[in-house]
């Protein structure tokens, strides 16, 4: 639409607290966004800052409406390599993280900093200094073990992922979470999703028969 990179986001920033609402209407529990990954960064360096201006934005918005999220019982986490932000953001997410702990059961995941491969390569490092600590045997290093070490332990893995823009890949996102995701691919680019398309998401994943392998 001709619009800077800041503006596009603040558009898909606005879209996405409108598909959060959506989620509460049909009950979604758990929902995770991908708004900067570790690869982001390589970006030029006016587009970084400008990115991450929106994401701040947010965030103090967030804030806010700290009385509407405990009402409707949503705690909100960051993911990532959160050490790689700018002081100011990295703060800014622990404040909200902090003032959302005991909300409720619900949470709203974002991944910030992110990438599937560095989240794994993280958890192996973990492991590793705790192997060699003695404090965990590798016989006792299972799926169930390796988990505690993801970034997000607690939260089951995703049902449905979701991706924009007529993409068909999942870009580093979730690598170990979404073995068994079901994924929908769309044309619409995020500003553009409209209600029914994201209905239209969920519908599709309905009809489909889940095996896991079996």
């Amino acid at each position: 639409m001709g619009l800077d990179i800041a503006e596009g986001y603040r558009l898909g920033a606005a879209k996405v607290r409108e598909i959060l609402e959506w989620c509460d209407e049909i009950g979604v529990k758990h929902v995770t966004l991908f708004a900067f990954s570790t690869e982001n960064f390589s970006r030029p360096p006016e587009q970084v800052r400008a990115v991450l201006s929106v994401i701040r934005e947010e965030i103090d918005r967030l804030r806010s409406e700290l009385d509407d999220l405990r009402r409707r019982g949503v705690r909100v986490r960051f993911i990532g390599r959160l050490d790689l932000l700018p002081e100011d953001l990295k703060e800014a997410t622990r404040r909200l993280e902090s003032a959302t702990r005991d909300f409720g059961e619900r949470t709203v995941n974002v991944a910030l900093a992110y990438g599937g491969r560095a989240e794994i390569i993280d958890a192996v490092r973990e492991i590793a200094r705790k192997v060699k600590a003695g404090e965990l045997s590798p016989d006792e290093i299972d799926e169930g073990t390796f988990k505690k070490f993801l970034y997000l332990p607690d939260v089951p893995d995703p049902d449905l992922i979701i991706r924009t823009s007529g993409e068909e890949r999942i870009s580093n996102f979730l690598l170990w979470h979404s073995a068994y995701s079901e994924f929908y691919f769309m044309e619409a680019y995020l500003p553009a999703l409209r209600k029914v398309d994201f209905l239209r998401a969920i519908r599709d994943f309905q009809r489909r028969q889940r095996r896991y392998g079996k």
